[in-house]
């Protein structure tokens, strides 16, 4: 009895261990949510909160996207909206390559999903400390985009 409990023991101190190396230090923010019956509306904007400290480190913002292998498109038009600590919003409008012109998919898959992490900004400096809203949201023809699984903003310092 008592060897189980010290093996079971040494079994949770290693998955703690573990799962604390698991998280990445460069990463201020790396979220997805998940899109509803994967059907991407207009009205569907995703909002992300970001506090930046550091204005002298570079940061390199990523828009993760994840796709079945039924979405329609080779392509998928987003748009960034950044607001400041000041009140001050810039949108750019992106598009990004998912697949080849013979429909391979671009992205890592697993099953029939397809998996990216599209660059939106490098090397990018924020001009002040403070909360930084973002919000994405699908700018393509359709509404609602179908086969969108779900959708996101990472935030990372640059190396």
């Amino acid at each position: 009895m008592n060897v189980l409990k010290y093996v079971s023991g040494v079994l949770i101190t290693l998955v703690l261990f573990t799962a604390q190396g698991c998280t990445d230090p460069d990463s201020v923010i790396d979220e997805s949510t998940a899109i509803a019956n994967h059907n991407w509306s207009y009205v569907n904007k995703l909002k992300y909160d970001v506090k930046i400290d550091d204005i002298q480190e570079p940061y390199n913002l990523y828009f993760n996207l994840r796709v079945s292998g039924s979405y329609r498109y080779s392509n998928i038009f987003a748009l960034l909206s950044q607001t400041s600590p000041g009140k001050k919003t810039h949108t750019t409008r992106y598009e990004f390559k998912l697949a080849n012109n013979d429909g391979e998919w671009l992205g890592s898959g697993s099953g029939n999903l397809y998996s990216y992490q599209l660059l939106l900004r490098k090397q990018y400096k924020f001009p002040a400390k403070g909360v930084y809203h973002f919000q994405i949201e699908q700018n393509m023809r359709d509404n609602p985009l179908h086969e969108v699984i779900d959708a996101g903003l990472r935030v990372e310092k640059a190396k």
